[in-house]
């Protein structure tokens, strides 16, 4: 196919396995990642599947800059799906959190996200054809006590990519948020975010498919699993409150240390 799919956070998880969905039906890829060596990898297994190229961006999107540099390094390579992807958690106590880690939590998770959406949704809108697939999260829809900020940034990419997706009504261009529960990847150890309740973890292909079967309608919610859909559904009969101190106990590991 003549258009690119770029996928940011392509070296594991649910964007590695979107990176192999996409490759799959046919679509050349950007893939960006931190990790040059996975992402490498990935480009070969998908250059194995026919008329599939893949090029390799090896980037860290925390730097104010960086939604700019990757837009100039592929200003004459036509991406006609953006896949914003990329994103990470943290657990912990907001007043004694490093602010560091969480200032470059918003700038992957949201910032590097609009920045992105900006760059190359305008070129689609000329082209007058387009998708856009921004990953949110379950906990877009609930409050995150010892999570804050992740849940925080997943409500903001909710919001903000469901507002875009009506702006962008009938100008050929779609916008679709992907909103997984607990997925079985490498998010929640590198988060050291605790689980202390039993729940199915749905598999990252099974999201991926999801996800992209969804962006290929033009849908502009994706809630992957039965039970993520029950999830979504119940919190909006509880005041908050109650939400809040459910996903409290589920994340912490044990009484407060003094």
């Amino acid at each position: 196919m003549d258009e690119w799919v770029l996928i940011t956070g392509a070296s594991s998880g649910i964007g590695r396995e979107l990176a192999r969905v996409f490759a799959a039906h046919g679509f050349s890829l950007v893939l960006l990642a931190r990790d040059e060596a996975r992402l490498k990898e990935l480009a070969a297994e998908c250059e194995r599947s026919p008329g599939v190229k893949a090029r390799v961006l090896a980037r860290d999107l925390a730097p104010p800059n960086a939604a700019d540099e990757v837009f100039e390094a592929l200003r004459d390579t036509p991406v006609g799906i953006l896949v914003n992807n990329a994103g990470f958690g943290f657990y912990g106590y907001f007043a004694e959190s490093d602010l560091r880690v969480q200032t470059d939590l918003m700038q992957v998770n949201m910032i590097a996200l609009v920045q992105l959406t900006h760059r190359f949704v305008q070129p689609m809108i000329a082209r007058r054809r387009g998708r856009v697939l921004n990953v949110a999260s379950v906990a877009a829809f609930l409050p995150g006590p010892t999570v804050n900020l992740y849940y925080a940034s997943k409500a903001f990419v909710f919001s903000f990519s469901y507002a875009l997706a009506e702006e962008l009504e009938g100008t050929g261009v779609t916008v679709t948020t992907l909103c997984p529960g607990s997925t079985r990847t490498e998010f929640f150890t590198r988060a050291n975010i605790h689980m202390n309740r039993p729940w199915p973890l749905m598999e990252a292909r099974a999201v991926a498919e999801a996800g992209y079967h969804a962006t290929m309608k033009g849908r502009r919610v994706a809630i992957p699993g039965w039970s993520n859909k029950l999830i979504c559904a119940l919190v909006k009969r509880f005041p908050p409150r109650l939400p809040a101190r459910v996903v409290r106990k589920v994340h912490t590991p044990g009484p407060r240390q003094a």
